[in-house]
Parts: structure tokens; sequence; C-alpha cells
């Protein structure tokens, strides 16, 4: 199956520009058999900012709002699964950093960002929830959002979840992330699909170079720093069902669980 991800340079604060971007970015996904696109983090309201009130004008609630309204029609027309970021509002007037799927039968799941980075803890509400696993298409996919990156717990428990292709919605700003995204793949056996943003908002400068890997840590697909593009990929996703790094070596069976009851002190 072909799977994608759509390198874009959202527009500050101009989120229906924004969703026809997006639109454009699926009919040419669709249009070459892709079955899977992952989109950046915040890609409907831009990332940078200055105020929770400036936010929370943009803010929108799932799965009712615009934004993923138009995804859902827009997987059911192209019979596609798609998942990207936005600014979600809660029932209590909260605003979630969040990643919403949609598949071609309709809405799926809204995941909200566990690991804030900088100013975005005066912005957002933390999440509480780990991401759900969906078996679509014949296979199974999570999502992390942009910083989830640099806690491998969490990556591992969606493997250990059933987890074989991981979509990234990203506005990284960091050089590692796209490095760690590679060891992340190897140490789970998993694909990653991390969709990253380009452009500059205020003082921030997005980095680009989103990517796919396989379970072996190979580039699939690779954008670079400054261009919008879409970047597709052929994967078998049963590739990550093999968790065996060697003929005798098993990431998962090979594991001492009761010597790593630090990792949830």
């Amino acid at each position: 199956m072909k799977v994608a991800a759509a390198q874009i340079h959202p527009r500050f604060s101009r989120p229906e520009e924004n969703r026809q971007i997006v639109r454009r970015y699926c009919q040419r996904a669709a249009q070459q058999d892709v079955r899977l696109v992952v989109f950046p983090e915040l890609c409907i309201t831009g990332y940078n900012f200055s105020s929770k009130r400036d936010l929370a004008s943009l803010a929108e609630p799932v799965p009712e709002g615009p934004t993923t309204q138009l995804w859902v029609n827009l997987a059911r027309t192209n019979e596609i699964i798609i998942v990207g970021g936005l600014a979600e509002l809660g029932d209590k007037g909260e605003i979630f950093n969040s990643a919403v799927a949609v598949g071609p039968k309709g809405f799926l799941s809204c995941y909200r960002k566990l690991h804030l980075f900088g100013s975005e803890a005066k912005l957002f509400s933390t999440g509480d929830q780990i991401p759900k696993i969906h078996s679509l298409l014949g296979f199974k996919f999570s999502t992390i959002v942009c910083f989830d990156w640099a806690f491998p717990e969490l990556t591992r428990i969606l493997m250990l979840e059933g987890c074989e292709v991981l979509c990234h919605p990203a506005n990284l700003v960091l050089p590692l992330a796209q490095r760690v995204m590679i060891a992340r793949s190897i140490e789970n056996r998993i694909f990653t699909i991390t969709a990253n943003r380009i452009g500059t908002e205020d003082t921030l400068t997005f980095t680009g170079r989103s990517q796919i890997i396989n379970p072996n840590g190979d580039v699939l697909a690779r954008g670079r720093a400054r261009r919008t593009q879409l970047l597709i990929a052929e994967i078998d996703p049963t590739k990550a069902r093999n968790k065996n790094l060697t003929p005798t070596n098993n990431i998962i069976t090979d594991r001492r669980v009761e010597l790593y009851k630090r990792l949830v002190t």
C-alpha cells in the first residue's frame, strides 16, 4: 500500500485557506492511490500564537467542527485515511493540541498531545489518554504528535498494543526528531511517518524534512528543508509484525521487564 506525508506551509491564523490546502493534497494523494496521508501538527491554524485568547478564537470542537467534517468528507470521497493536527476546543473550554484520524467510513479518534513543548504549556491543556490503535484497510496504525518523539515509552506502548504504522504530525524546530524517529522505527520495528511543515512564524523556523521510515530504519522518502511536497512511499505493513532483530533476538520477548520499574516511578 502507498502512504504519504504532506509537507505543507500553513498560513498563520487563516484556517479556511489551510483547509483548502489540505483538500488539494488529499486529492493529489488519492490520484496516486495513496491509502493513508498524514498532515503536520496544527496544520489548520499555524503554531506560534502569542496568547491563548488568539488561539481560542480558532479552536474548534471535534468531531463537529468544520475541519473534522471536511476531513470526513474527503476521506469518504477519496477512500483514504487522513491524520492531521488541529487546535481542539474541549467541552469545558479547554484547548488541546490534537491529532484527528478519519477514514472512509467516518471519524475514528482524536488524540490530545501528552508532551507539550516550550510555550505550548501556556496555551494548551495536556492530554491524559494514550493514543488509540486503529485496525483499518488490513493494517494497524496510531498517532503521536511532535514532541512526543522525545519519549520512547509512548511509542513502545503503542507497538506493544499492535501499532504497525505510526503517524507523527509535527511542527519541528529542533534538528533532532527526524534522527530520533529512525531509532523509534528500529527499536520498535514499525513504520513511522513524520509529516513536518515548512516556513517561519515570528522567531520560529520549521525544519521540513518530513520522512517515511521502515522497520529497519531505512529512509523510504524524505522531504527538503524549505519546499512543500507530497512524499509517497510504498510499504508492506506486515513487515512490522516480525519483531525479530536476529534469528535469536526478539525485541518483545528479550525484554527484562522485571528490571524496568524505574521507568514508571
